[in-house]
């Protein structure tokens, strides 16, 4: 077995309010003087080294986790996966 490293980014779906990008955007332009930023989502970003057999098994157990564990929430959230080689 090999290690693999896969990413998974977690974001909020397009028609679901982001109190917290929402923030981050008025602050940049309030705060920072940065007018040009006409837009900020949040999300989540996890990291994970998964043995697997090959980098597909990695993607398959990447996505049975976020699933069966509900590492994100499926009414407000979207994911993708990703495996580094």
């Amino acid at each position: 077995m090999k290690a693999y490293t896969v990413e998974i980014v977690i974001e909020n779906k397009p028609a679901a309010r982001d109190p917290e990008g929402e923030t981050i955007h008025r602050d940049l332009i309030l705060k920072g003087g940065y007018v040009n930023v006409k837009a900020v989502r949040t999300g989540k970003y996890l990291r994970m080294t998964i043995e697997a057999s090959s980098p597909w098994e990695a993607e398959r157990l990447a996505f049975e986790m976020c699933n069966s564990l509900r590492i994100y929430n499926p009414v407000a959230h979207v994911y993708r996966i990703k495996v580094l080689e």
